[in-house]
């Protein structure tokens, strides 16, 4: 199904995190809101790799800007990223499931801040950001 947003952004199920059709894309589905944040789990697999067994740092940067960036749209807002700080905290494992999760810290006019963090199942933080948005 693809959506077209009065902006002019449109998805038209081929992106990367979460598209259905992208044979080659993450195929994120499972989010949802739990109070002000947004979660998704993930599990990576060996084509995930960046070293051996452990998830390539690019993947883990799409997984945290993904979550901000849907966590807007289901919320309304149309926005695409201006802005992304990444500090990676410790490596995370192929095959080790993961949990990202995504809120907005404040919004001024156009532009809107979040941050997100990726943690492990014991809830060590694997990965944390910080973003701006530009409300389109």
């Amino acid at each position: 199904m693809s959506q077209q947003p009065a902006s002019g952004l449109r998805d038209d199920g081929w992106c990367f995190a979460c598209g259905p059709h992208n044979p080659h894309g993450l195929h994120l589905s499972s989010f949802g809101f739990e109070g002000d944040q947004y979660v998704c789990d993930f599990t990576p697999q060996r084509h995930h790799q960046g070293w051996v067994g452990l998830v390539h740092g690019g993947i883990v940067a799409t997984l945290l800007d993904e979550i901000m960036t849907r966590m807007l749209w289901e919320r309304g807002v149309n926005a695409m990223t201006g802005e992304l700080n990444i500090r990676y905290r410790q490596p995370a494992a192929i095959g080790q499931s993961l949990t990202v999760r995504g809120w907005v810290k404040r919004k001024r006019g156009k532009l809107i801040a979040t941050e997100a963090q990726m943690e492990l199942a014991d809830g060590s933080v694997v990965a944390e950001a910080q973003a701006k948005f530009v409300e389109t």
